[in-house]
């Protein structure tokens, strides 16, 4: 089966159910299959082969869901660009992922000009939703192609689409996700979120994110209604999960805590349709997580996993929820077990498996598992060696095959849902001629789970946390920006010269039970 086969299928069955809504705007499943016939057609008739990238910057609109769908017609691999990212960070994407188009809402076309001349992959440029000097019209391109879907033959081993996700070298990689792995994914995600046609589901969580895009898929393949959200504003979650009809929703911990904490009138409402909160990326805070089951009296469910598992490879089930609040609290710190299919070990550090309640590598095997990562085959080697996908993450599994995430083999940071590799931050720092030294940790934050902080060793006695603060606006992502920096005399290093980063952290985690986000 292949993504677009869900649409068209829902589309054949429930013509008339709206596929989407986003403010005044809707589209019916029989709109979005012709929308997405013609947008397919377009890109074919583009020249685009099969297995070509495609550049998507926007924040969450009706084209940016639409786009997954036109795009696997056509057999060609949407590479979604984070929204929040800098420009350089943008051009270096484009490049690697070697797009010959690239799709921008017009604020963000707008903004690509600084490095619009450096995307030499980039045959042509076209603006979503609006009209931008020097950019053609989306909605004319969308418009041209033929209707009916286009000829080509797409399998369950062709790329269905290409995410980013940072690493430890400073450069992101692409994680490369195959139409089967989709397949699959959806088939475990539907077990346990359920659903039905024109029940929906709040997308707000960014369409960029494997985690919002796969509950997207999710929600086309029971039929159910897309409600878009641009953007995260605490106040319009809380009204359209209290009078818009919203079965599921999607949320990080750090969206639940804002609408918790920033609606004054969040615990008057109702919610008597909501039946489902789905959240990720990050533990929960028990507190929290305990306030939202009392406001919003539905079902939890947490996911784990990352881009290169396609999004989930375990689930906290509500099951697991009502456990661990009468009585099993321990349970709250869990990351839940497999999904149908997927296997969870521990191993060392020489890929073998330790024993139960022995802290390790979480490594994560089954058919969720990305292909690779664009044009790194040593990453590629190195992190799915021997069939599993090595995820960076330290975990011990209890004897009920509970997993519970400890801390990380690497040093990424998690900051409301957001993966940060502190190698990219600290390449940003060493280019201040003040910087001697430089290191970046995540440090606790009650709002976002984590926080970066730089700690730096100073060449110029002048250079203040204000000068390097101002450094990193522009070259970095909001988010990864340092919110905080400390300055010491020298750095911990052991006899290799690595930087002790737990050494380092202590000192912010000490009293904290997780030395996670």
């Amino acid at each position: 089966m292949r993504l677009h086969d869900t649409l068209d299928y829902r589309a054949r069955e429930h013509a008339d159910t709206d596929f989407a809504i986003q403010g005044d705007r809707r589209m019916t499943y029989a709109e979005a299959r012709v929308a997405s016939d013609r947008l397919a057609n377009a890109l074919v008739d583009e020249g685009l082969a099969v297995g070509d990238r495609v550049a998507f910057l926007s924040k969450n609109t009706i084209e940016h869901a639409l786009f997954y769908y036109a795009a696997s017609k056509a057999g060609v691999a949407p590479v979604p660009l984070n929204y929040r990212l800098a420009p350089p960070e943008w051009e270096f994407i484009v490049n690697d992922s070697g797009a010959k188009m690239l799709f921008a809402a017009p604020e963000l076309a707008e903004a690509i000009s600084p490095v619009r001349d450096g995307l030499t992959s980039v045959k042509r440029f076209l603006s979503v939703g609006g009209d931008v000097a020097g950019w053609d019209s989306y909605e004319s391109f969308a418009n041209s192609g033929a209707a009916g879907a286009p000829a080509r033959e797409i399998g369950p081993e062709d790329d269905a689409y290409q995410m980013y996700t940072s690493g430890t070298t400073g450069r992101p990689k692409g994680a490369i996700v195959q139409q089967r792995a989709i397949s699959t994914q959806l088939h475990q995600a539907v077990m346990a979120f359920g659903g039905g046609p024109g029940q929906r589901a709040l997308i707000v969580a960014p369409l960029y994110h494997a985690a919002a895009a796969v509950c997207t898929f999710c929600t086309v393949q029971m039929g159910g209604t897309l409600y878009i959200q641009e953007d995260f504003v605490p106040a319009d979650v809380v009204r359209a999960l209290s009078e818009e009809q919203i079965r599921m929703s999607l949320l990080v911990p750090a969206m639940i805590q804002f609408c918790l904490m920033a609606v004054p009138d969040v615990a008057e409402r109702n919610y008597d349709d909501l039946e489902l909160m789905v959240y990720g990326a990050s533990p929960i805070a028990e507190q929290t997580l305990r306030r939202a089951l009392e406001v919003f009296q539905c079902d939890f469910i947490q996911g784990y996993g990352m881009t290169e598992t396609t999004a989930a490879a375990t689930y906290l089930y509500p099951v697991d929820h009502r456990e661990a609040l009468a009585g099993r609290s321990e349970l709250l710190l869990s990351a839940g077990r497999p999904l149908l299919g997927t296997e969870i070990r521990i191993v060392d550090g020489d890929d073998q498996e330790v024993p139960t309640g022995t802290i390790g590598e979480v490594a994560i095997r089954g058919p969720q598992l990305m292909r690779g990562y664009w044009n790194r085959p040593e990453a590629s080697e190195e992190a799915l060696r021997g069939g599993w996908m090595h995820t960076g993450d330290a975990g011990i599994v209890d004897d009920d095959g509970y997993l519970f995430i400890q801390d990380r083999v690497k040093d990424m940071i998690v900051s409301g849902g957001e993966n940060i590799y502190p190698r990219e931050i600290e390449d940003v720092l060493f280019e201040h001629p003040g910087v001697a030294d430089a290191a970046v940790i995540g440090i606790p934050d009650e709002k976002w789970g984590e926080t970066v902080k730089a700690i730096v060793v100073k060449k110029d006695e002048n250079l203040t946390a204000d000068d390097l603060l101002e450094h990193c606006r522009g070259k970095l992502g909001g988010y990864k920006q340092p919110r905080s920096v400390d300055f010491i005399d020298e750095l911990p290093r052991n006899p290799t010269g690595k930087v002790l980063k737990k050494d380092l952290r202590e000192p912010y985690w000490k009293g904290h039970d997780r030395r996670v986000g």
